[in-house]
């Protein structure tokens, strides 16, 4: 609907100022000179870009690679409860209920770590993982849009694209899901009583991407340039349509992360800190502050970086001449438009925790509405 809209405003706005289309200017200059043009013109405007684009799901990595064994070190009997995979031999998943009700002495529950019974996990599910229905896109953006353009002939023309760089959101969709998954090799304690290994599976939620208004905001910045052909002639047609093709170059910077996501992100962190320290079972208890992630020992570095593209582009449009140097101009612009934003997690140490890549598919039509001056 939006691009609809956009392109009837584009085709009806020049021909609305006069009743007939190809009507001929009365310039005794332009025929007395053989039909000469101006060959430089500027114009100003409103530029609209509606993105038209499909998110791409998010794919991480996280440094812990599968079938890497690790360390449970403390860990509560509930934590356990809540991720032994109930898919698996009866006898063994009963088993492990039991034992673990065994080492209860009293009302608490106790750290297995503590009991030297938690032993250790061989971890998969985590190395590299997407989520179907997650992604990032572009939200529509409105900008003051300026055109100038050097006319080699009367009909052909460079033309070049800018204006004031726009702050895009970023809209975010679905929740991030890491599926955890290991197999469970008891401690001294729990083998004692008859424990052997067993499996564990938990589908662990980093991020609701469409939690607040957006996922982030960038600041965009969008030069291009355009060879141009205009039908009709300089002082005789007053209504003139033009076609273009060429390139745009898109830079992102700026990008501010929606503090919710950045939170979240921070917890996974921890989570993958406390992993590789030894307290796999920590990675997956909520000890922290306001019921969140166990904390590990560092502090968490969050980075997100947009990369730049370029873009071939395509242009249908018209001028509407006032007088011999005033003139309205409106297009309609498709450019084929890709970029992929990177979420990093690092360490105190610099270490790189995890690693978010979305392409972004942009893709925008961009309408736009000016007045300009030839000279």
């Amino acid at each position: 609907m939006n691009k609809a809209l956009s392109l009837a405003c584009v085709v009806a706005a020049p021909v609305i100022f006069s009743t007939s289309a190809f009507a001929e200017f009365d310039y005794k200059k332009y025929i007395e000179t053989d039909g000469s043009f101006k060959r430089f013109s500027v114009s100003a405007g409103w530029l609209h870009a509606n993105p038209s684009g499909d998110a791409t799901p998010i794919k991480n990595t996280t440094a812990i690679q599968d079938g890497s064994s690790h360390e449970n070190g403390s860990v509560r009997a509930s934590t356990v409860r809540d991720v032994i995979d109930p898919n698996q031999d009866k006898d063994v998943y009963d088993k492990v209920y039991g034992t673990i009700d065994g080492l209860i002495s009293d009302d608490s529950d106790p750290d297995l770590g503590a009991l030297n019974a938690s032993g250790s996990t061989v971890i998969n599910g985590l190395q590299n993982f997407a989520t179907a229905g997650t992604g990032l896109e572009s939200d529509d953006v409105d900008t003051v849009g300026l055109l100038f353009n050097y006319f080699f002939t009367d009909n052909w023309s460079l033309e070049v694209k800018a204006g004031i760089p726009p702050k895009v959101d970023i809209l975010g969709k679905g929740t991030v899901i890491a599926p955890f998954e290991g197999t469970v090799s008891p401690g001294p304690t729990a083998v004692a009583l008859g424990l052997s290994e067993f499996d564990i599976k938990k589908n662990i939620e980093i991020t609701d991407m469409t939690q607040g208004s957006k996922a982030s905001t960038a600041r965009a910045w969008l030069p291009a340039a355009e060879i141009h052909y205009q039908f009709g002639k300089s002082g005789v047609n007053k209504f003139r349509p033009y076609v273009g093709a060429g390139l745009m170059y898109a830079h992102f910077n700026d990008l501010k992360l929606n503090s919710g996501i950045r939170q979240d992100l921070t917890d996974a962190g921890h989570m993958i800190q406390n992993i590789k320290n030894g307290q796999a079972g920590q990675s997956l208890q909520y000890d922290g502050p306001d019921g969140r992630v166990t904390p590990s020992d560092s502090g968490m570095r969050i980075k997100v970086e947009a990369d730049s593209a370029w873009a071939p582009m395509l242009t249908l449009g018209a001028t509407y001449d006032f007088d011999e140097s005033w003139f309205a101009v409106g297009s309609v612009t498709y450019a084929k438009l890709d970029s992929e934003t990177t979420i990093t997690v690092n360490n105190d140490a610099g270490d790189e925790l995890i690693r978010a890549k979305s392409k972004i598919d942009i893709d925008p039509y961009i309408t736009y509405l000016g007045v300009g001056y030839r000279f």
